[in-house]
């Protein structure tokens, strides 16, 4: 694994991808898939963005075989469309990226079916669409799901009191909540995949601290956050750098299912793909399983 760069993405060709968030790490992943001969479908809930996002990777490789579908993970009845097209247009899904996400809104908000918007877009999005795309990932060969989490989820706690984080918003304490459920959710799910034989590799990556547009979309360029994101700029990793974890979890050999993968160094703030520290409230399977029970009523869904 010593300094795993896209160089040593294996060949993919044939294998078809669904990658969420047109920008970022999201357009990172999409663009270096592409580059190695995937079927890559690229899922964001803005269609121009989408669109430019398809455009300048066929620019780059004009041969690609990439495409736009809308996909807005804080409306649970986008999610479902999406599956129902997918369902209609493929036969098979190899490997699912959730990367899309929300940071840090200043004030709390909601999705379109009333949950706080970090916890619903970040974790329960992601977990809806990979309950709608599992019967397509179990056709598929080797089939991966590879869920993004968060050097924040070290800090996180899911408060199963308040998890729409009604009393009190306090925004990094929340983003930090929906990324400990989104390793939670991997881990569960390889535990799931293994216990009824669905065939499903999970694995949980995260991108250290990267130069992407989270901090200032979500906070506004004038938070604390958004002015450290654009002045300190230097302090942050290339996000082409920040999308390795994910794109090794996503296409190498090496990577295990229930692994957790981020950057080599500086407290996995940056470098290039390794092993990541698991944080304990993420191994706690009690927890886990309740979280599911809990996010399968929510999102009116249920796996297997």
């Amino acid at each position: 694994m010593s300094k795993w760069t896209t160089s040593n993405i294996p060949d993919i060709r044939g294998r078809a991808f669904v990658v969420t968030g047109t920008g970022g790490l999201g357009f990172e992943d999409a663009l270096a898939l592409a580059r190695a001969g995937a079927t890559v479908v690229l899922a964001g809930r803005n269609p121009g963005k989408g669109m430019e996002a398809v455009a300048r990777i066929k620019r780059d490789i004009p041969k690609a075989d990439i495409s736009f579908e809308v996909l807005d993970l804080a409306d649970l009845a986008s999610i479902t469309a999406f599956g129902e097209r997918l369902g209609s247009q493929r036969d098979h899904l190899d490997v699912l990226v959730n990367s899309a996400g929300v940071m840090t809104p200043p004030t709390r908000k909601v999705t379109s079916d009333g949950f706080e918007l970090q916890f619903g877009t970040n974790y329960l999005g992601h977990f809806s669409l990979t309950a709608h795309l599992l019967p397509l990932l179990r056709k598929g060969h080797d089939p991966r799901v590879v869920t993004l989490s968060s050097i924040a989820a070290r800090d996180g706690r899911i408060a199963f009191d308040d998890l729409q984080a009604t009393h009190g918003y306090k925004p990094m304490p929340v983003y930090s909540q929906s990324k400990l459920a989104c390793l939670m959710f991997a881990l569960e799910l390889q535990r799931r995949s293994e216990a009824k034989n669905w065939g499903i590799t999970s694995i949980a990556a995260h991108p250290g601290i990267s130069r992407t547009d989270l901090l200032p979309n979500g906070t506004g360029a004038s938070n604390v956050f958004g002015l450290a994101r654009r002045i300190l700029w230097f302090l942050f990793q290339p996000a082409a750098q920040g999308a390795l974890p994910t794109l090794f979890a996503a296409t190498s050999s090496e990577a295990k299912g229930g692994g957790y993968y981020g950057p080599d160094r500086l407290s996995e703030t940056r470098g290039y793909p390794t092993v990541a520290k698991i944080p304990p409230a993420a191994l706690d399977r009690q927890a886990a399983a309740r979280l599911w029970d809990i996010s399968e009523q929510f999102a009116h869904v249920q796996f297997g």
